[in-house]
């Protein structure tokens, strides 16, 4: 954290005078330091305050993540004392090292490393969350090289006696907690750790693609399966049946959950664990991709004090994180706000998460009923799975509290015959239902690898044939990207990565949303009534301006966020 007197005198040509001392103030009766209730309410970027404090102190600013890190750079300084004088190393001549730092008056720490080393400190100034990351890439190199080698040929398969205790020897420990490192650092959604007859193979979900990630020794899979089911308190002489649990660890300050699933497999058992961040801020809807039009709708039906609000699409689709922000905007003190999901995904202050248990008897429709007794204002049912769910979250709509719930349907229209197949009149889906949101998740452009390219002829026919381009343009106009701000460049009509070190040379980095947000107005609710198909339905919602997943992807790719290869791989039926 920078000091007051340079933040101050940083902030003041950011903000204004007048507007410094008013948010002075807020933070003052909030009790939260000025520059991080600046970032955290986003008054001001905490990059830009960074880079104008750099320029303010005249010293240079690095942003981590352009920096390649050799292993040998971040040995210098003991990753214990890196993590708590939040400093990284990440540069070194004969005579010097080069250190990022967030506090470049910490003239003892300075001290301490010139010392120590031998070698001459030359201070870069980088935000906290920059250190943040540059701390997790420390921590994460520094594992496998010393102690993939030394578990190739020391062990042997640990006889079941001894599984415990090879648990716990350190050089497991220590491979355990590299795998796990080198998937936060990367950004992981999903663990994989797959035996097969001579090795066991760690795999990472990475933006929605597994990537081969590692090998290890097949000596030592026993051990390393069973030092995983004493983190998630499994137990470990169970081979033949599927385990869950969870387990929770701390890395650079920041708490993270792994819910593990382990099954046997024909050579061994397979681990799959989902790194879910318990402390998470839930995303916006901006963040999540959603575009300005289709936001406010969806904005507009959450003012609603009663109703339901429907999220659709397959498996893995990013439904859940979208209610959780949706959950996150509405989470406010005057609301009791309780859930009941399979399983629970984020841990969230200030709502009331429940678990279904269907071997006690309770599920999604016995926890509706008991929620009903606990006098909820908002309502989320994980999933509505069949007619007995669906009806109870139907009737919880209908007597004044707002429900939010996810379906496994391809587009919005098709909700509204899927719930009357389950036995729901159309009158009362009419009445209760307040918008559907249908999604896919897309892989991001690499921000770093970015270029712009014209479609060949032929593509551009194509395109003209599935999607009414004259419409996209207008989309574009009234949706500008507030991400990109991306305006066409030339002939260019969409974007592509070139791959990089960044992304792996994948050109991707990151996923986002695309959506189509059907609002039910007074028109589409006589038409639900007269028991319209869901093609019906679509062509009256594109008529009244929805934009459809198609469209909104294809916006996105025109905007330079997405690719077109993407968005025609999430839309194929």
């Amino acid at each position: 954290m920078l000091p007051n007197n340079t933040l101050l005198a940083v902030l003041e040509p950011l903000l204004g005078k007048d507007e410094l001392k008013k948010q002075t103030a807020k933070a003052e009766k909030e009790n939260a330091p000025l520059e991080n209730y600046l970032i955290d309410k986003k008054i001001v970027e905490e990059e830009k305050i960074y880079q104008a404090a750099a320029k303010k102190i005249n010293i240079p600013y690095v942003n981590l993540s352009d920096k390649e890190i050799t292993p040998a750079v971040l040995n210098i300084l003991p990753a214990q004392f890196a993590e708590s004088h939040s400093v990284v190393a990440f540069d070194k001549t004969p005579q010097e090292i080069q250190l990022a730092m967030s506090d470049p008056e910490d003239i003892q720490t300075i001290e301490f490393i010139r010392r120590k080393t031998g070698l001459t400190p030359l201070i870069s100034l980088s935000s906290p969350k920059n250190i943040k990351s540059g701390l997790r890439r420390y921590h994460a190199a520094l594992a496998e090289e010393k102690f993939i080698v030394q578990l190739t040929e020391q062990r042997t398969a640990a006889s079941e006696k001894d599984l415990k205790k090879a648990a716990e020897e350190a050089p497991i420990i220590k491979i355990v907690n590299s795998i796990i490192d080198h998937a936060v650092f990367d950004g992981a959604s999903d663990i994989h750790i797959e035996p097969t007859e001579k090795e066991l193979t760690v795999r990472y979900r990475i933006d929605g693609i597994l990537q081969t990630m590692m090998e290890v020794p097949k000596s030592v899979a026993s051990a390393i399966t069973a030092r995983i089911k004493i983190l998630a308190n499994l137990k470990i002489d169970e081979h033949m049946v599927p385990q869950d649990g969870r387990f929770k660890i701390k890395l650079q300050n920041e708490q993270l959950s792994f819910r593990v699933s382990i099954i046997p497999v024909y050579d061994g058992e397979k681990i799959v664990m989902r790194v879910l961040q318990e402390g998470q801020k839930p995303l916006t809807l901006e963040e999540l991709g959603f575009l300005p039009i289709p936001r406010l709708a969806v904005e507009k039906s959450m003012e609603k004090p009663h109703g339901m609000i429907l999220v659709t699409g397959p498996t893995g689709s990013g439904k859940t994180t979208t209610l959780y922000s949706i959950l996150g905007i509405l989470n406010t003190p005057e609301v009791n706000i309780c859930t009941i999901e399979d399983p629970i995904e984020y841990h969230v202050s200030g709502i009331n998460q429940s678990q279904i248990n269907p071997k006690a008897g309770f599920t999604f429709a016995s926890g509706l009923r008991a929620f009903l007794r606990q006098d909820p204002d908002i309502i989320m049912v994980g999933e509505i799975r069949d007619a007995e769910t669906a009806e109870i979250a139907i009737h919880s709509a209908m007597t004044g509290h707002l429900v939010l719930s996810t379906l496994h349907t391809n587009d919005a229209p098709t909700t509204i015959p899927r719930l009357t197949d389950m036995g729901i009149p159309p009158f009362i889906i009419a009445f209760t239902a307040n918008v559907i949101v249908a999604q896919r998740l897309v892989r991001k452009i690499c921000v770093y690898c970015r270029e712009p390219y014209a479609l060949e002829k032929e593509a551009k026919n194509e395109m003209d044939k599935m999607v009414d381009m004259k419409r996209i343009d207008s989309l574009l106009k009234a949706n500008p990207n507030e991400e990109t701000g991306k305006k066409k460049t030339g002939s260019a009509s969409f974007y592509r990565g070139k791959g990089c070190s960044k992304c792996h040379n994948s050109g991707y980095k990151g996923r986002i949303g695309i959506y189509e947000v059907l609002e039910v107005d007074k028109d589409l609710t006589a038409l639900i009534n007269t028991r319209a198909n869901a093609n019906e339905i679509r062509k009256y919602a594109v008529d009244n301006g929805m934009i459809t997943i198609l469209e909104d992807g294809i916006v996105k790719a025109r905007q330079g966020v997405t690719t077109l290869e993407e968005v025609f791989k999430a839309t194929k039926d």
